[in-house]
């Protein structure tokens, strides 16, 4: 896990310093700006040490080709038996990327099982790719005949650049062949075929889930996990639980006697974790409220609320573990907004919502959490958004994963199928409770609210309006190109998301 700078045909390391230092909380352990040999290139690497602690130093070398890379490649032990365990040179994950692009194996990149963003570059070809979700954040920039890469956007503020873009989820850049998709999500089914049984579905579900957390585990420091007491993040907590021979640390924050604390208690104490919380107040949120919006990327009135508490949960985590497990994802892939409940009867439009979501979520929720536990040096995981999860969950029907529960009332359950999966590991109070957003579950909303009245001078309720032009003042102070920023950030609505 890190930060990353790479500069190509730009020979300019106090550029490349710049760039780096300005994203250096994204890796704490080490930092690092290389003047590349034989390779028209600057790389410079902030690295926060979960994989090869020893011997994970970056840029990574093979031949004469270079590596710069951010995130995990979670089958990367397979992929150094497969390749030949004496062609490595460290203990790091990440260099299983060199030594597939060096194998010309056909469509080598989609060997790779991670989330993660990468710059190889050779005496005369760069390449830049992200992984499937886009979990891992990657930036390019055309500076003049050369080009500039960067994990985060503030890296190229006050550079007086205009055209920065991501590189999209699942998409690979080539100086040679230009952009290209590598990874296309699966379509989401929509119906169950007539007279077939759920029950094998979501029990393969259960053996999917299994799988992902236990991958998705693997480091060489501790892993703890996010609780908030909600149905997401209590399962990936329980099964992370039965797959260590250690007590689980677990993380919960929110308002004095808000819901999540109260269940995620509940969960902990099922589950046997080492539990830990932190309560805070609507003074703690004018305090951190900039710190939040700088490092969030975006003033984006239904983002930055939840990424409020993301804040706080960090923070505690940080105290313990380099590394934790998330909740994220399964809104998307199972329905779980709020407004999922409005397709209950059209299972097509749903699975068609659902892969449209999915394939939004790096620049809404991903970014959120990226970011904000980024900025604190923690590694955040999202099992759900493991690449065989996400597979099997597109095939199972949508009309699975919101059912009528009542046909009288019209009331239906989000995210049955996943219940259904998990009945057996948490009390069922707790399985069937209603999803609560994060922002809301955690007392965030209303201490959000008197925060913001204090900082508006206004009573409540606050409009959303001027709330929203806050924060985009606030943004705007802390930024010497603030439309660059807010140029690439997304939108999320109560409808859909805007990429």
């Amino acid at each position: 896990m890190c930060g990353f700078v790479c500069l190509w045909k730009i020979d300019d390391p106090a550029l490349a310093r710049r760039m780096i230092d300005k994203i250096a909380h994204r890796g704490p352990d080490e930092l690092r700006v290389s003047q590349v040999a034989n390779v028209p290139a600057v790389m410079a690497h902030c690295r926060l040490s979960i994989i090869g602690l020893e011997t994970g130093t970056q840029p990574i070398y093979c031949a004469e080709n270079v590596l710069v890379a951010n995130g995990e490649i979670y089958n990367y032990a397979d992929l150094r038996a497969i390749l030949g365990e004496s062609a490595f040179e460290t203990l790091s994950d990440s260099e299983t990327i060199l030594h597939l692009f060096r194998s010309d194996a056909a469509r080598w990149i989609s060997k790779l099982d991670g989330m993660f963003a990468f710059v190889l570059a050779t005496p005369d070809r760069i390449i830049a790719a992200r992984d499937p979700l886009g979990i891992k954040p990657l930036y390019m920039a055309r500076i003049g005949e050369g080009l500039a890469f960067a994990s985060e956007l503030k890296a190229f503020d006050g550079l007086g650049l205009s055209d920065v873009e991501p590189i999209d989820p699942g998409a690979m850049f080539d100086s040679v062949d230009g952009f290209r998709e590598w990874y296309r999500m699966p379509q989401g089914a929509a119906e169950l075929e007539p007279g077939e049984d759920p029950e094998p579905i979501w029990r393969e579900l259960r053996l999917v889930l299994e799988s992902a957390v236990r991958k998705w585990m693997v480091a060489d420091v501790e892993v703890g996990a996010f609780l908030s007491g909600g149905l997401d993040s209590s399962v990936i907590a329980a099964l992370a639980a039965r797959a260590i021979d250690y007590p689980l640390k677990t993380f919960s924050v929110g308002t004095e006697g808000s819901p999540d604390l109260t269940a995620a208690r509940a969960v902990a104490e099922h589950i046997g974790s080492e539990h830990h919380e932190l309560i805070f107040t609507a003074d703690d949120l004018v305090e951190v409220l900039p710190h939040v919006i700088y490092h969030l990327e975006s003033a984006d009135v239904d983002v930055v609320p939840s990424a409020l508490p993301t804040h706080f949960v960090t923070t505690l985590a940080r105290r313990h573990v380099k590394a934790v497990l998330t909740g994220e994802g399964a809104d998307e892939l199972f329905a779980g907004y709020d407004y999922h409940h409005a397709y209950a009867r059209k299972p097509r439009a749903l699975a068609d919502e659902l892969t449209r979501s999915l394939g939004a979520m790096h620049n809404v929720n991903l970014q959120r959490v990226d970011r904000i536990t980024m900025a604190q040096g923690l590694e955040a995981r999202t099992p759900f958004l493991d690449r065989d999860l996400i597979d099997f969950a597109q095939s199972i029907p949508a009309s699975l994963k919101i059912r009528i529960a009542d046909e009288e009332t019209h009331e239906t359950t989000e995210k049955w199928i996943l219940r259904k999966a998990c009945e057996d590991l948490l009390p069922a109070e707790l399985v069937w409770r209603k999803k609560a957003q994060f922002d809301e579950g955690s007392g965030t909303a209303g201490a959000l609210e008197q925060a913001l009245s204090r900082l508006l001078g206004v009573k409540p309720p606050i409009d959303p309006k001027r709330e929203r032009r806050l924060y985009e003042r606030l943004l705007r102070e802390q930024y010497e190109d603030p439309d660059l920023i807010l140029g690439n950030a997304g939108m999320w609505s109560a409808e859909r998301i805007v990429a």
